[in-house]
């Protein structure tokens, strides 16, 4: 998070910086036309364990418009903007490899870190996420406490009687990056139907990528990138994936999950 915010200082183009690290919206420079929206540290709890993970961004234009604000009014509401004004955004996987994935709204491209010059090659142009996989990405020890329209979708794709005549397999780390980013690969769905992931740093930036790479990003019911933040740590269910995998799953309706014990992991 420092590391982030010391380099935006230091850019000279960036007004303000929220963060899923702090409580408010960080104002930075009076004339920074661009506003960054980041998780600096996704799936952070696995880093003992060594399993991979990511950092989430998006970046907007400033909203000159909220100039004459105080600082921490403006910084807020600049960090609210609806995902349709993305301008740009991005994540970094640090697992085997080291993987930087971008959209600036013209497709989604991806580049892999060579740690012999420090130069990101372009590996991935253009990606596109199959329009259908055959994976599903969610911690189905959760079951039990599903709606019925979600446990039904899992236990039709999973014995191969959905609308794609073969069995789905399961594949969750329980990094967003990590999962997100072999569904953007390989197709399928990765899901968290609860009330967790942050629409403004999580939600927003990895719906945009995956939009632009031809796929949906979705809370269930409504399109991700359409919702409009009312709080900078506002959580939310959050459905990524390929176009037919995604039609498929909300016409099983109620796939939202609202039970909600407390999970100690």
């Amino acid at each position: 998070n420092e590391i982030i915010l010391s380099s935006l200082r230091s850019s000279g183009k960036v007004a303000v910086m929220a963060s899923e690290e702090d409580d408010t919206p960080t104002w930075i420079h009076d004339d920074g036309p661009f506003v960054v929206v980041t998780d600096p540290l996704d799936g952070s709890r696995n880093i003992d364990a060594s399993i991979p993970t990511g950092t989430i961004f998006g970046i907007y234009r400033r909203l000159e418009e909220l100039d004459h604000l105080p600082t921490e009014e403006k910084a807020l509401l600049n960090s609210l903007q609806t995902g349709t004004r993305l301008v740009a955004s991005g994540y970094v996987l640090y697992s085997s490899a080291t993987i930087f994935c971008t959209s600036f709204g013209s497709g989604t491209h991806a580049f892999t870190l060579d740690h012999s010059t420090g130069d990101f090659i372009l590996t991935h142009p253009s990606l596109k996420i199959p329009s259908r996989g055959q994976i599903y990405s969610v911690n189905d020890a959760r079951y039990f406490d599903w709606p019925d329209g979600l446990r039904l979708y899992i236990d039709t794709v999973r014995q191969g009687k959905g609308r794609y005549p073969k069995k789905y397999s399961a594949r969750y780390i329980c990094s967003l990056v990590a999962d997100f980013h072999r569904t953007l690969l390989y197709g399928g769905v990765t899901m968290n139907p609860r009330d967790h992931l942050r629409l403004v740093y999580e939600a927003n930036p990895l719906s945009f990528l995956v939009e632009q790479a031809g796929g949906k990003g979705s809370d269930g019911k409504n399109r991700i990138l359409s919702i409009q933040p009312v709080k900078l740590h506002q959580r939310l269910p959050l459905f990524l994936g390929s176009c037919e995998d995604m039609e498929e799953l909300e016409s099983y309706g109620n796939v939202q999950q609202k039970v909600n014990p407390g999970y100690e992991v």
